[in-house]
């Protein structure tokens, strides 16, 4: 995946926050719970951020955030049918 790539939460995703559980990616196979971390990304999946400027805004917040580290995470919410990308 490249930075440029537009990542948005799948048609019926929602993210919601649980006092219970903390955040959660409500999908329609089910429920995913999130850190902290996952949820932050998820959060600026608008379809409009590229994934560069996902990983900046993180790393105003987050200490030691990478590029890698986004990209991979983005992969894996992607093989769980979590986001998608536009170019």
């Amino acid at each position: 995946m490249t930075g440029s790539k537009l990542p948005r939460l799948r048609p019926g995703v929602r993210l919601t926050h649980d006092p219970a559980h903390g955040e959660l990616a409500l999908l329609p196979e089910g429920v995913l719970v999130l850190n902290d971390t996952a949820a932050a990304v998820l959060a600026l999946c608008d379809g409009a951020s590229r994934v560069d400027h996902i990983v900046e805004q993180l790393r105003t917040e987050y200490e030691g955030v990478s590029a890698a580290d986004v990209t991979e995470l983005l992969d894996r919410l992607a093989q769980r049918r979590v986001v998608t990308f536009d170019d």
